[in-house]
């Protein structure tokens, strides 16, 4: 994956989060203005072996709610948060290889559930509406949905103590709705439909390609690792490698007396604050940790540098 990335990682797109925050505005934008077009947007794997190629593309438009706008708002808000932290931390090619990893398994599910309608007989109920209409109305299912779902597991998975405010009041750990966004994934596979399923596992199988991938399982990823471990598991271990060719070995580096982690910039320590999340920085050279109030603000430095905080308004 480390030669594939330095020969294609200048074609990663960078703010992925954002670009497909607009990819929703745009469908958002069809759907009050031309709601019947949408019918014809979804991945609908009937109509595309029949001609309908643009369906590859334009389900990914399909927004996964349209109930009311304060919704939306808060909804693409929350995934362009997380969804920007992922790249952050993971780095932005691996974040697009997650992303559309999840796309591409999705397309593939559609035509494999097709295969398995076919399959398992379902001509009855094509007969009656037609095969177009049958595959046209359980096609929703394949929408970026369940896509947005593997992301906040991931998210989860990534940043388990990390805190949320469930319904603006009650401080959660995100490992906990990380939990529930699974039993909920569980309990939509046993009682949804035949597409609905087939969704469900190519998300599931994306965060197992993605955590995997590393050699780590998915059971240990809400344990009480250190956020060093969990932060290699989701970039493979490339940034560790990395850091302890351009520096000393950090086991080396950490302090006595129990301490694990301490920010370079502020000086806080795990033992003086238990909650507070500290992860290394894969771009600075040397080791270097940093807190969560500072891993994001920080000025990226060479070995021997010291670690300092970037001007306001500045872009790390």
């Amino acid at each position: 994956m480390s030669d594939f990335e330095r020969k294609f990682g200048k074609y990663a797109v960078r703010d992925l989060s954002l670009k497909l925050i607009i990819l929703y505005l745009i469908g958002y934008a069809i759907y009050y203005i031309r709601p019947e077009i949408l019918y014809y947007m979804t991945l609908n794997p009937y109509a595309i072996v029949h001609g309908q190629v643009w369906r590859l593309i334009s389900w990914l438009l399909i927004p996964p709610s349209a109930s009311n706008l304060f919704f939306i708002a808060i909804m693409m808000f929350f995934y362009y948060s997380i969804g920007t932290s992922l790249e952050r931390v993971w780095g932005t090619w691996r974040y697009n290889v997650f992303i559309f990893t999840g796309i591409l398994l999705t397309i593939v599910s559609a035509f494999l559930w097709m295969g398995f309608s076919y399959l398992i007989g379902s001509a009855g109920a094509m007969g009656q509406i037609g095969a177009e209409n049958y595959f046209g109305y359980y096609s929703a299912a394949f929408s970026t949905y369940y896509i947005n779902m593997g992301i906040f597991f991931a998210y989860a998975l990534t940043f388990p103590e990390a805190m949320v405010l469930l319904f603006f009041i009650i401080p959660v750990k995100v490992k906990w709705l990380g939990l529930l966004d699974v039993v909920y994934l569980l309990y939509e596979f046993v009682q949804g439909t035949g597409a609905m399923r087939f969704a469900i596992a190519a998300t599931f199988v994306n965060i197992a390609i993605l955590y995997l991938r590393s050699g780590r399982k998915l059971s240990g990823s809400f344990s009480g690792r250190s956020m060093e471990d969990i932060f290699h598991s989701a970039v493979g271990g490339q940034g560790a490698k990395k850091s302890r060719a351009a520096g000393p070995d950090r086991r080396q580096m950490r302090p006595s007396g129990g301490v694990v982690h301490r920010c370079a910039i502020c000086g806080r320590t795990q033992a003086d604050n238990p909650d507070l999340e500290f992860r290394y920085c894969s771009k600075c050279e040397g080791g270097q940790e940093y807190c969560q109030d500072h891993l994001f603000t920080h000025v990226h430095v060479k070995a021997g540098e010291k670690p300092h905080m970037q001007a306001p308004g500045g872009n790390n």
